[in-house]
């Protein structure tokens, strides 16, 4: 039977904002049941279930490094069994070999990946199948690895934000899994169970669409679910006493930033949410203290997509295909005015404008209609050009660290890099986009590597399942685990907080009512200044007249000019004179 303790971390904020604009996030602790799982045991032997677990950790350590360090039971589709009767058949092996044994007692078809993390928090791991080597689906078309994310709770997060989905009870595996519910959410099909008072969680990538080569449904998902579940044996652990959350100190610098500034969590800019009147999350709650992914200051945190040289989002703008630099245009959504420039002074300057509920068509949970950006957009501290003439960012100008100790997932050729953290008050995973695949390859940036706040993983790039396919920006987002796995929250609060301790002073809020401050801009580094004429940037302005003001949109001022011509072709028809046809650019 599972008990759990409601833990609010309290922040430690010193002379800073009201306790309510700046929170820490509520955690339910397991308590877990070791004598059930020891009595579980098929070499259970003799002793407490101390002693039971440290002869299983002993022989699971060759194959899952770190096995001991979970402080949850840890479940896996190896045959622990059948291993440590082939250690005690082939004594004295050396731990290459005996690693290289291991992989024959993996279960199902199913191979280890270098990806398991243990730790106090519980334990996360990744296995692959290759569908075309496993029988039973040979009728499906896709050839990519499949893989399952495994997680042992040890600790879930309660949200405030919207209700997390009910799921439905799998009966055909309620006599193994009592209580197993099934779960479509953010793309991900989980299956999540409680066995000996933890909450289990398996999760499969996947798309609710037709069947394709180059895509795996959610349906066939279901079907290696519940293979690799049926597979499930207990493989290690060690028991502790009950665990308690630390208190994370989240203090904020007692001294007060002159420059920077950050609109309120959830204050979109106007009418770029999903839809015209749906806004963002207003979120205050900070869920870990980590260092910024950005390695040097000042950076801008804002929207890609609905600043200047941005796509809008393919939600129309007033000039289809921009191409001439400072052409002027804005998004059809507000009329906000926009230059085709990415170094736009408005692009490096304060404030930080949340955009994780930010009109994309990726699925979020925590988002008003459920759909949004996952993650926040962050510019670094500046723009360089190749020449004055150029109207986008070079890549790879600027560092990209480690926001904490952790664990790398992360696939060779995959452009996300993710990072889980794991400790006594801390179980999250942060994912980072847009640098280089082949860089993060060359640099071993992949599964299995340990990583230490502040080291190196990258470079900011442009990168977007192509070079130059997206702006020069981080893209950074965040997942805490709940009672159905993995999901996204907001982490623009997080990352204001851990900005304001790499700056070593604490910003200012502008508020939904609040003037807004003027656009101070950073000029771009050019690399050949010779190459073409001077661009003068623009003077310092006002983009909006306050972070509540909505922009009148397109369309009014389109219908406006749309009259003036219909005036003037009839005045035009009355003198005789002929009317010019405009031609539309594509």
């Amino acid at each position: 039977m599972k008990r759990a303790v409601l833990v609010g971390l309290v922040l430690l904020i010193a002379g800073a904002a009201p306790a309510e604009e700046m929170k820490g996030p509520q955690i339910s602790v397991a308590r877990i049941d070791w004598d059930a799982a020891s009595a579980s045991l098929a070499e259970r032997g003799p002793g407490t279930p101390a002693e039971s677990f440290a002869r299983l950790n002993a022989i699971a350590e060759a194959a899952f490094p770190g096995i001991a360090n979970s402080t949850v039971p840890v479940l896996l589709p190896f045959d622990i069994d059948g291993f440590a009767k082939d250690l005690t058949a082939n004594p004295g092996q050396p731990p290459d070999k005996m690693a290289e044994s291991a992989d024959r007692f993996m279960r199902a078809d199913f191979q280890a990946t270098k990806f398991f993390l243990t730790g106090p928090a519980g334990y996360d791991t990744a296995f692959g199948l290759v569908l075309a080597n496993a029988p039973g689906f040979s009728d499906i078309r896709y050839a990519e690895p499949v893989y399952v994310l495994l997680s042992g709770l040890g600790m879930t997060y309660q949200l405030d934000g919207p209700s997390l989905p009910g799921g439905e009870l799998v009966k055909s595996l309620q006599r193994d899994f009592p209580g197993i519910r099934r779960y479509l959410h953010e793309s991900y099909i989980r299956y999540s169970f409680e066995r000996y008072g933890v909450t289990y969680v398996a999760a499969i990538y996947c798309r609710d669409t037709r069947p394709r080569a180059k895509i795996l449904t959610c349906r066939q998902a279901d079907r290696v679910m519940d293979r690799f579940l049926r597979v499930l044996k207990l493989a290690g652990g060690t028991p502790a006493a009950n665990h308690t959350v630390d208190v994370v100190p989240l203090d904020r610098p007692k001294e007060e930033s002159k420059d920077f500034t950050y609109f309120s969590p959830g204050l979109l800019i106007p009418n770029t949410g999903l839809k015209k009147d749906t806004g963002g999350r207003a979120d205050y709650t900070v869920y870990a203290r980590l260092r910024f992914p950005l390695k040097d200051k000042p950076a801008f945190a804002n929207s890609q997509s609905f600043n200047n040289w941005g796509d809008c989002d393919f939600t129309g703008r007033s000039v289809r295909n921009p191409r001439r630099k400072d052409q002027p245009y804005s998004c059809n959504v507000n009329g906000r005015p926009l230059v085709f420039n990415e170094s736009a002074p408005s692009n490096y300057s304060y404030p930080w404008r949340d955009n994780f509920c930010e009109h994309r068509r990726f699925f979020v949970g925590q988002c008003p209609g459920g759909e949004g950006h996952q993650g926040q957009d962050i510019r670094p501290s500046s723009c360089t050009l190749f020449n004055h003439g150029a109207d986008r960012c070079q890549p790879y100008q600027h560092e990209v660290v480690a926001a904490h100790d952790g664990f790398i997932l992360r696939a060779r050729k995959q452009e996300a890099v993710y990072l889980f953290i794991n400790t006594p008050s801390t179980h999250v995973r942060v994912r980072y986009m847009h640098m280089n695949p082949n860089q993060l390859d060359a640099d071993g940036i992949v599964s299995g590597k340990l990583v230490h706040e502040g080291d190196l993983i990258g470079k900011v790039g442009n990168y977007n399942n192509r070079e130059r396919g997206t702006t020069y920006h981080l893209h950074f987002d965040m997942q805490v685990p709940t009672k159905l796995g993995w999901v996204f929250v907001n982490p623009y609060m997080t990352l204001v907080a851990a900005y304001e301790r790499l700056i070593g002073a604490r910003g200012t809020e502008v508020k939904e009512s609040d003037p807004v401050p003027a656009v101070a801009g950073l000029p771009p580094v050019i690399l050949h200044p010779s190459g073409s004429p001077a661009v003068a940037l623009a003077p310092p302005v006002h983009t909006e007249e306050s972070a509540a003001v909505r922009a009148k949109p397109h369309k009014a001022k389109a219908k406006a000019k749309g009259k003036a011509k219909a005036k003037a072709k009839a005045k035009s028809q009355k003198k005789g004179k002929p009317v010019k046809k405009n031609r539309r650019r594509g």
